[in-house]
């Protein structure tokens, strides 16, 4: 743990006040010293410092390949691959803006995960150690397979087990994989709701806007706007750029961000 800042707080403070300075500056040492600890914890520790010395573009290309090997590993697990799943990796492949031999190379990591044999947890391991101490990166990986698993309208019960195999070995609890299970399919409805010609009925929409914040319709404004804050924390496009998620991806979390603000909106406006 940094603790520079204790040692020049004590000594530039006993200079200026003796024995009562030193003790400030050891204080407003200490306080310093909180703010770094606090960054270098963001930043990875020390893995994240050995990271940063690693080739970024082969980070990038190890988080879309093992992006998309397990979405193809969650496609086979009810037995086949369905149009439904085929779809859902193109669509997400849309989004992330990937043509020509990068698409092609996506497809090809989709083929593998599909084959007998897959190494998961290996692959999962690797993408854990590229993204050493990066919690939200770990999150935004989980949260597309979520999407894959369900791209059918239904979860299969091995397709959950590897889900959970996946919270797992990325160090999500099984309960935080059902948080943001339930989370996710709330802020798909939203969305289609709000994109529909039919669209639901405002109070249905409102609930649907409270489940995708994760809190309750009975929680004052200043606990809702707490979990809105840390959502668009974990999700914001540059923070996320910054802890090494690939460009390509961005558009997702950009998505994201603009349905926790849309929820966010809805519920103020509700409670006044």
């Amino acid at each position: 743990m940094p603790f520079a800042g204790k040692i020049l707080g004590f000594g530039f403070g006993f200079m200026l006040g003796h024995l009562v300075g030193a003790f400030v500056g050891l204080w407003i040492g200490h306080m310093f010293d909180k703010g770094m600890a606090r960054e270098f914890s963001q930043r990875g520790g020390f893995g994240g410092m050995f990271n940063q010395g690693r080739s970024s573009l082969t980070n990038h290309m190890l988080f879309l390949h093992t992006t998309y090997a397990v979405m193809g590993h969650i496609a086979k697990a009810s037995g086949r691959v369905t149009q439904a799943d085929i779809d859902i990796a193109n669509s997400m492949m849309d989004r992330m803006g990937l043509r020509g031999d990068r698409r092609k190379e996506m497809q090809e990591a989709h083929r593998d995960g599909r084959m007998a044999g897959f190494p998961l947890r290996q692959k999962l391991k690797e993408l854990r150690e590229a993204c050493f101490g990066r919690h939200d990166v770990m999150q935004m990986f989980l949260e597309i397979q979520l999407q894959a698993a369900f791209a059918d309208g239904e979860l299969h019960v091995r397709e959950q087990q590897i889900l959970y195999t996946i919270a797992d070995e990325l160090g999500f609890s099984r309960q935080a994989l059902d948080q943001l299970f339930s989370m996710w399919q709330a802020e798909h409805r939203f969305r289609q709701n709000a994109h529909s010609p039919h669209q639901a009925s405002s109070q249905q929409q409102l609930q649907q806007a409270y489940r995708v914040l994760g809190v309750n319709s009975s929680d004052d404004l200043a606990t809702i706007k707490k979990a809105y804050r840390k959502l668009m924390s974990q999700h914001h496009p540059d923070k996320l750029m910054a802890k090494g998620v690939p460009a390509e991806a961005l558009e997702l979390a950009k998505e994201k961000s603009q349905d926790i603000q849309a929820a966010y909106e809805m519920i103020k406006k509700a409670k006044g």
